[in-house]
């Protein structure tokens, strides 16, 4: 079995958890490794990954909040992934440091067995014409170059075909269950449990339009952008890409899913962190 470990940039204390974790997955007699960031902070340099080699491991270990997991997500293809949760709010983060060790030898155990708990969570990508974007696990947005007085973009927004608003807005952001909790509750969407098997279409300070809405998870979405010249479409908070409008984006679940190893948060535990 091969475990690829990554910690979050610039935290000691997840930087100490890695190399704890390496020891013991190596004391168990599996093949271990750390991604490159991590292993200079160690002053391992020359033993360190590219995080990206993630894709060929049989599991992925994030140190860290729900960034690092998710970052560790967008290089690790289907590799399933545990999440140490450094204090953090943690909706995917739901291992304790004080638990990491027992949580990560557990999950080496059951792969031997092929008996890993592994659950699903979907991505999301937006395609125009020949582009496609990088997936997202919490939400792909659609807006203007900028936000405020005097900015946004004219849209219309179809699922599966049909109308179901538009107006002029700051954007148009589709979200997972995953992401509820993130830019998707900043921009007054609801919250989601994980579980469910839907998507949320939330239009980001419209001037007028209809309010958020949870269709099916397999559903089209389509975003038509207008009254602009460019529109910019961003995959969980990154990965900007710039289109000449009008444009038709078009949302929608793509594979390989998030897979997420170990035991599951607990949800409403941490939207307690949220208040």
């Amino acid at each position: 079995m091969e475990v690829g470990i990554v910690a979050r940039k610039g935290s000691d204390p997840a930087t100490s958890l890695a190399a704890t974790l390496r020891d013991a997955v190596v004391a168990a007699g599996q093949t271990v490794w750390l991604d490159a960031e991590t292993a200079t902070a160690l002053g391992e340099a020359e033993r360190g990954r590219p995080v990206d080699a993630l894709t060929d491991a049989d599991l992925a270990v994030a140190i860290g909040g729900d960034g690092t997991f998710l970052f560790a997500a967008r290089n690790a293809g289907d590799t399933p992934i545990v999440g140490v949760n450094l204090g953090e709010v943690g909706f995917l983060n739901a291992v304790s440091p004080k638990d990491a060790e027992d949580a990560v030898l557990a999950e080496v155990e059951a792969f031997g067995r092929g008996e890993m708990n592994v659950r699903e969570a979907p991505r999301l990508a937006a395609r125009a014409g020949d582009w496609s974007s990088v997936p997202a696990a919490n939400e792909i947005v659609i807006q203007s170059d900028r936000r405020g007085p005097g900015s946004g973009i004219d849209y219309e927004v179809r699922v599966n075909g049909s109308r179901y608003s538009g107006g002029h807005a700051d954007g148009v952001l589709v979200a997972t269950p995953t992401g509820s909790s993130a830019y998707n509750l900043s921009e007054r969407g609801p919250l989601v449990v994980p579980d469910v098997t839907g998507l949320v279409v939330n239009e980001m300070a419209a001037e007028s339009g209809m309010p958020p809405l949870v269709v099916d998870v397999d559903a089209e979405i389509t975003v038509s952008v207008d009254g602009v010249d460019e529109a910019v479409v961003v995959s969980d908070g990154r990965n900007a890409t710039t289109l000449s409008a009008p444009v038709e984006v078009t949302v929608e679940r793509t594979t390989p899913p998030m897979r997420i190893a170990g035991p599951p948060s607990n949800f409403f535990e941490a939207l307690g962190k949220l208040s």
